[in-house]
């Protein structure tokens, strides 16, 4: 296999739009890409573990990871604030291993700021509003006074589609996840990726 540099795989949608159950049916199919875990200042979820669905750290913690820069981007949504630590995703994409980010528009942003070539972003869309209503009732873990809110944020959230390199309506989860799946494969085959494609073409010129 050719050696190439690895990418930064970004998906954001409103919540209750599926990005969640797509990033880890991704990651169970594809060894190759792992997730970033983001740092947060929220209360863990049930079921939620430290140091694997997220580090979860005091206001303090987070503002010292921010000022002295270990931090690649960070936001602040539904009061909480979260962030991306530089260091696990650079180690990643210069051994060639892909990183998935499960991130809004605010830091899909900051990521395009310091990261353009490395970034591939999708953004998920519900096929309904009535149907991501449906989805966030059914996840109960939220209040009814949240899920108001989330829906209330929603449009806002949809409104940066624009920002995205691609677009996926979330009809169907399988149907969903193949269209991940080849752009995710496509990416990976753009030549300013490949960092072992001179060395492999110059040997393949000095063979004929």
């Amino acid at each position: 296999m050719l050696a190439r540099r690895g990418l930064m795989l970004v998906l954001s949608s409103p919540s209750g739009a599926g990005k969640t159950t797509l990033s880890r049916r991704l990651l169970a199919s594809d060894e190759r890409i792992t997730m970033s875990v983001s740092v947060t200042t929220r209360a863990p979820r049930p079921g939620e573990e430290h140091g694997k669905d997220y580090y979860f750290v005091d206001r303090e913690s987070f503002h010292r990871m921010r000022d002295e820069g270990e931090l690649l981007e960070h936001a602040s949504v539904f009061e909480n604030l979260y962030g991306t630590p530089r260091g696990p995703v650079e180690e990643a994409l210069s051994a060639g291993r892909d990183v998935l980010f499960d991130i809004d528009w605010q830091g899909t942003q900051q990521l395009g700021e310091s990261a353009q070539q490395d970034l591939v972003k999708v953004f998920i869309l519900p096929p309904s509003a009535a149907d991501l209503e449906q989805r966030l009732r059914a996840r109960a873990q939220d209040s009814e006074e949240v899920v108001h809110h989330r829906m209330a944020k929603a449009s806002d959230e949809i409104s940066h589609y624009t920002e995205y390199d691609y677009i996926i309506i979330n009809h169907e989860v399988e149907d969903s996840l193949a269209k991940l799946v080849a752009i995710l494969q496509a990416e990976r085959l753009k030549r300013r990726r490949l960092t072992g494609l001179s060395s492999f073409v110059k040997g393949l010129r000095d063979a004929l």
